[in-house]
């Protein structure tokens, strides 16, 4: 028998060996194991991600402190005017925490989920902050402070009020059900999805 006529039939019988073994391999491979979805699971999967912050917004408005008593000599000596400006960044979402197993409905191929309403998550001074201190001489000497923290604590709160606004809520809200059902699509996949708002 010449060679090629073997290493044509050996070709062959690789390539039926190896055509059977695929075959066999997708015919009676393990089916891969459904995962059930259940409530429970779903519960598992929005508490896992804790606090899910959906929008962030920057606040820079200037806050003035004055500590003054009303008389131009006691303040020449005592007063103090602390004027403070600073980038405060403002995070809002859903805090997943919030939600119980009655607020997860699993019915067949339909998940619905009611979230809490958008909340503060956290509120930060976002670069430097800057800060001009006038004080009164004996306080300057006496009790002499740079306001820092004060000033800090003033643009917080008024970052904060301003973040609290319902617009920006009504914002934050919306992009955290988007958000979160994306999310629920992997976790239960083929299943229609529903996020709503408490209440809503």
């Amino acid at each position: 028998m010449k060679p090629w006529k073997l290493y044509s039939a050996l070709a062959l019988l690789l390539a039926a060996f190896g055509g059977g073994l695929w075959s066999g391999w997708r015919l009676f491979r393990p089916a891969r194991p459904q995962t059930q979805v259940t409530a429970q699971l779903i519960l598992t999967a929005l508490k896992d991600q804790g606090f899910l912050v959906t929008k962030t917004y920057v606040f820079d408005a200037p806050v003035t402190i004055r500590k003054l008593s009303g008389s131009a000599f006691k303040d020449f000596f005592m007063g103090q005017t602390i004027t403070a400006r600073g980038v405060m960044e403002v995070n809002l979402g859903i805090d997943l925490l919030r939600i119980s197993e009655r607020d997860v409905t699993v019915a067949g191929d339909e998940v619905a989920v009611v979230i809490p309403p958008a909340s503060l998550f956290n509120v930060r001074l976002a670069g430097p902050l800057d800060l001009k201190n006038e004080q009164g001489i004996l306080k300057r000497l006496l009790q002499n402070e740079d306001g820092y923290n004060e000033a800090l604590a003033q643009l917080s709160s008024r970052a904060e009020a301003a973040a609290r606004d319902p617009e920006l809520l009504k914002r934050a809200g919306e992009a955290g059900r988007e958000q979160l059902s994306r999310l629920l699509k992997f976790v239960a996949p083929g299943r229609s999805i529903s996020v709503r708002g408490a209440g809503g």
